[in-house]
């Protein structure tokens, strides 16, 4: 195939976001289109619009919270003599489940709706189910009517799965994904204790009412925030994109926005290699190690946290801390656990973005399992009358109560998060949507099968079985767990990609540096004249990744945040040619390390063109005399 064929195949929504800039007078070289205000945007302004998307996406998990709390008030309610809906026991147990049974079924259709409506219409059209539910609630008035309202309510929640999780993923920059993701599961908990707090004060039908205020308020909330500028560009709506990410980076113009809009674009744009058909396409990305290797991990992460015993100590607190010989009462001690996880979700989103997700991951699992085994070794001595009961009860109550808390801290949080982060962007919607899924899963197995082991095992070695289940989930996440906090999507998809290793957080320094020569060197531009691509400006020096290492030669640190920094260039077929045979001399990792081609002086350099690791296409960087 001839070279113009090539380079008009290559065209894509990058390109045509470049030539936007260019015939609107903006060229990306021309400093001056970098005005003081788009330089100098405070973070304040920065997130305000963050938070304000992702707290209407909150008032939806409210809502979902609201709908797992009715149940609470909903049972002992229909338990009382003088209940005006007469349930057997068989239709008790259907109530306090079916709503946790069929998310799952639900979270099948998450993705593929995401994808298709959006994430924002989405999360809009879910909230008119919820209506519908509390109004079939307030009118119910018998067993059957109750349980249609709860199984709306389960397959609803399972269809939001999806767009709530990616949602806040692609909205929220790097140093704020963590935190605001973390919001997620507060917002849950806030609408359970919405319904513990209004059960105590009201009737059921009357808390049924009350709670038609929350999906209509997030409707109207969603109004009012953009679509996820990912999914706009995914769909070819490239201007609708750009203005989108210019409103979630404080109400800015395009020109602020244009590097990140054109590596959005860039990750996003489709591949020159129009063989084979749709369904191959699809099928490569769901087998490729971009994909499998991201949901090992967030399903090793749920396993974790739902059979690690914080699912079925919340489910089951009562009848524990009973058989514990609680020293308060257990109603009471169940207050205090819900107050606990409450706490260290807050910790959790406080502090996320400080120590970064693995320190965290590590303090709160290993922080858990201790704690359930000192709770297991204590049962295993009282039970022998090595202890005495009474004098020392306070021991497993606290020390539960401390598990919940150290695991609300983040491996409770920590796989949603990952959820909307680690996946591809080709299969994010369907991959978190299938993660929601097997989540709802491991949380109905680990509450069915409690009774059973405790039958079976004792409760302290039930207990005993949940720590080491942590101890041993503390290894894991140690080898399969990188640091994602602070790092953009397209970062995490490269380290799955083999292209570069997010054990450990970016330095401060490190990134602030990059960020500003990001700013002076604003973007990526074709020179017809030479056929060669420049990055930023003629004068433009070398990047921060770029270090002289006393010989004459440059190390390459991260040599895909250069490459995307950079214009296809490389035209020539002579240049591209010599290029190609002096790539095969550089060893192994060194190609993902170090460039060999930087052999020259500084002073020499000139223009230096290589091609991308896994990728057929040539990128030039300029280098300063």
């Amino acid at each position: 195939m001839c070279e113009d064929e090539k380079t008009e195949r290559r065209a894509g929504p990058i390109e045509m976001a470049v030539s936007e800039h260019v015939e609107n007078g903006k060229r990306n070289d021309d400093k001056t289109s970098v005005t003081d205000e788009e330089v100098y945007i405070s973070k304040l302004r920065q997130a305000i619009p963050q938070c304000c998307a992702v707290g209407a996406k909150n008032l939806l998990l409210i809502t979902f919270g609201t709908t797992l709390g009715f149940s609470t008030i909903l049972i002992p309610a229909l338990q009382k003599e003088d209940s005006d809906i007469k349930v057997t026991m068989e239709e008790l147990t259907w109530i306090s489940s079916l709503n946790l049974f069929l998310v799952p079924i639900g979270c099948l259709a998450s993705g593929p709706v995401s994808q298709y409506l959006g994430r924002k219409r989405t999360m809009m059209l879910a909230n008119i189910p919820f209506v519908v539910a509390w109004l079939i609630y307030y009118y119910s008035n018998n067993p059957g009517m109750l349980l249609a309202a709860l199984a709306i309510t389960g397959l609803t929640g399972g269809l939001l799965e999806g767009p709530v999780i990616t949602y806040v993923a692609e909205v929220t920059q790097p140093y704020l994904r963590g935190m605001l993701s973390a919001t997620s599961s507060m917002a849950v908990i806030l609408g359970i204790f919405t319904q513990m707090l209004s059960g105590s004060l009201v009737h059921w039908r009357t808390v049924a009412l009350i709670n038609l205020i929350y999906p209509i308020l997030c409707f109207l909330a969603l109004c009012l925030v953009p679509e996820s500028p990912h999914w706009l560009a995914v769909k070819g709506r490239l201007k609708e994109s750009e203005h989108a990410l210019c409103w979630l980076r404080g109400w800015v113009n395009p020109s602020y926005v244009h590097n990140e809009f054109g590596a959005l674009c860039e990750a996003i744009q489709k591949p020159t290699d129009n063989t084979g058909s749709e369904k191959e396409k699809i099928w490569q990305a769901y087998t490729d190690r971009t994909f499998y290797q991201p949901f090992f991990l967030v399903s090793a992460a749920f396993f974790i946290s739902n059979f690690g015993g914080c699912t079925t100590l919340q489910t089951f607190a009562v009848i524990i801390f009973a058989k514990l010989n609680a020293p308060i009462d257990k109603y009471t001690a169940t207050v205090f656990l819900g107050i606990a996880q409450l706490i260290g979700i807050t910790i959790c989103v406080l502090t996320i973005h400080l120590m970064g997700k693995r320190k965290l991951s590590f303090l709160s699992v290993g922080g858990t399992g201790l704690c359930f085994l000192t709770t297991a070794i204590y049962g295993y001595l009282n039970n022998a009358d090595y202890l005495d009961g009474i004098k020392y009860s306070w021991i497993p109550t606290t020390f539960m109560i401390g598990g919940a808390f150290t695991a609300n801290i983040c491996i409770r949080t920590l796989p949603w998060i990952l959820a909307g982060e680690v996946f591809p962007v080709k299969v994010r919607s369907s991959a978190t949507g299938a993660a929601g899924m097997i989540a709802y899963i491991m949380a109905s197995i680990a509450n069915k099968t409690f009774l059973y082991m405790e039958n079976s095992m004792s409760l302290p070695g039930t207990i005993f079985f949940y720590s080491m289940i942590n101890l041993v989930g503390l290894c894991l996440l140690y080898v399969i767990l990188p640091e994602t906090e602070g790092r953009t999507l397209q970062e995490i998809e490269e380290h799955y990609a083999g292209i570069q290793n997010l054990k450990d957080r970016p330095r401060k320094e490190q990134k602030t540096t990059k960020e500003k020569w990001a700013v002076e060197n604003p973007a990526i531009v074709h020179d017809e004249s030479t056929e060669i691509g420049v990055a930023g400006s003629a004068g433009a020096d070398l990047p921060p990744d770029l270090v002289d290492d006393g010989r004459g030669s440059y190390e390459m640190v991260d040599i895909l945040a250069i490459a995307k920094r950079v214009v296809y260039g490389a035209r020539d077929a002579s240049t591209r040619s010599n290029l190609s045979q002096a790539w095969p001399n550089i060893h192994g990792d060194d190609k993902a390390s170090s460039l060999g081609l930087f052999s020259a002086s500084r002073k020499t350099a000139g223009m230096i063109a290589w091609p991308f690791i896994h990728s057929s296409s040539l990128s030039a960087f300029h280098a300063t005399p």
